[in-house]
């Protein structure tokens, strides 16, 4: 007994937070609304679009959040250089809040699945927070649009959207419909099925749910770089080739 009590100190001194990433795509102001209804006791809400994104551009419609920024929403929903992170949230918000977390620097981080909590369920909004989170931006999990232009046909290139969008069929979601030429198919909302060895980049509408593929290929041991712009940034140049079917 006595040589496990140095482990359970320690457990008890690990700061949490836990953090809600709901969004939906086709209304805005629904993740905050399903964190006002219910949440985990003492969670903090993040915004995917505002606090989770850049604003959408030229470099899509979710552009990776500058390093301050970031720091600052992180920050906001208490966490600090030694907190443990636990997200939840829709439609890859969690996994993307896991990777940019990871992108800046701190892979203390899990995703759960909210509606496997078995705990009590909190309603309105929690009191402010503060802490402070050091961004230290990593430099070799991601691929910006010239180099993956380039290289598209010898890279493991891994298209995250559901099987309509990836054919390259008509839908409200993609302004031009297709695909980055040889991209396989691994839809975010499925277990991602077996991939060909080599370099694997990963990209989907706007970077979100790619967040999930790469974070199931990492649980199984495969690491991979995310396309940020993804097809939402590929689509506005017409120079670059394009697959459907």
């Amino acid at each position: 007994m006595r040589a496990a009590q140095p482990f359970r100190r320690s457990l008890a001194a690990v700061r949490y937070a836990f953090v809600d990433c709901r969004w939906s795509l086709d209304d805005p102001a629904w993740g905050r609304q399903a964190y006002v209804a219910a949440h985990v006791p003492g969670a903090a809400f993040l915004d995917l679009d505002r606090d989770l994104a850049a604003p959408p551009g030229p470099g899509g419609r979710h552009p990776l959040p500058a390093a301050g920024d970031f720091a600052r929403a992180a920050g906001r929903a208490g966490i600090g250089d030694d907190t443990f992170v636990v997200a939840y949230g829709t439609g890859g918000g969690a996994e993307r809040l896991w990777w940019l977390l990871r992108h800046f620097g701190h892979d203390a981080c899990a995703v759960i699945d909210l509606d496997s909590w078995r705990g009590p369920l909190a309603h309105g909004e929690e009191p402010p927070r503060e802490a402070t989170f050091t961004p230290k931006p990593r430099a070799d999990d991601t691929i910006e649009l010239d180099e993956l232009a380039q290289r598209h046909r010898e890279l493991v290139v891994v298209d995250s959207r559901l099987p309509g969008r990836y054919r390259g069929e008509p839908n409200p979601i993609d302004r031009v419909p297709g695909r980055i030429p040889g991209a396989v198919n691994a839809p975010w909302n499925a277990p991602p099925p077996p991939l060909p060895d080599g370099e694997l980049v990963a990209y989907c509408g706007s970077g979100v749910t790619s967040c999930v593929t790469l974070h199931r290929l990492h649980l199984q041991g495969r690491d991979g770089r995310l396309y940020p712009g993804s097809w939402s940034e590929w689509e506005q140049h017409a120079d670059l080739p394009r697959e459907h079917g």
